[in-house]
């Protein structure tokens, strides 16, 4: 049986840097609608409605990546840490993604890690930081 309240909710919705190699790859390698279903992949550089609920919720996009689920918002290396969590452990990558991120500990640890090599990348890719709408 198919549980209705699911099938008319919303799908978890992940926020990235679309201009940045490194996250826009790892949302898209990253299996997470194989287990959870449709998912909203979204360019925090665009003008849609969720990057303007992050933003007005004092949530800094340039920081770290975002996951929404409803109401709940995970941010940066809580975010990561719930990717893992959620993903099917299926591919080369999504075991070393599982390996690295479930544990919370590990996620706080690595992600400055992460955003470090993002703003590398795009300082050597030439691109601005993500403009927040306010």
């Amino acid at each position: 049986m198919v549980d209705q309240a699911a099938q008319s909710r919303d799908p978890i919705a992940i926020v990235y840097d679309g201009e940045c190699p490194f996250c826009a790859n790892y949302v898209k390698l990253v299996k997470l609608r194989e287990a959870v279903g449709p998912v909203r992949l979204i360019d925090a550089r665009s003008d849609d409605p969720i990057v303007k609920r992050l933003t007005d919720a004092g949530y800094d996009l340039n920081e770290g990546m975002a996951m929404v689920d409803g109401e709940k918002i995970w941010h940066g290396d809580e975010c990561v840490n719930r990717i893992a969590l959620m993903s099917t452990s299926s591919g080369l990558f999504n075991r070393i993604n599982a390996g690295l991120f479930r544990s919370q500990g590990a996620s706080r640890l690595l992600y400055p890690w992460l955003r470090g090599g993002r703003n590398f990348a795009l300082k050597a890719l030439g691109r601005k930081p993500i403009q927040q709408p306010r």
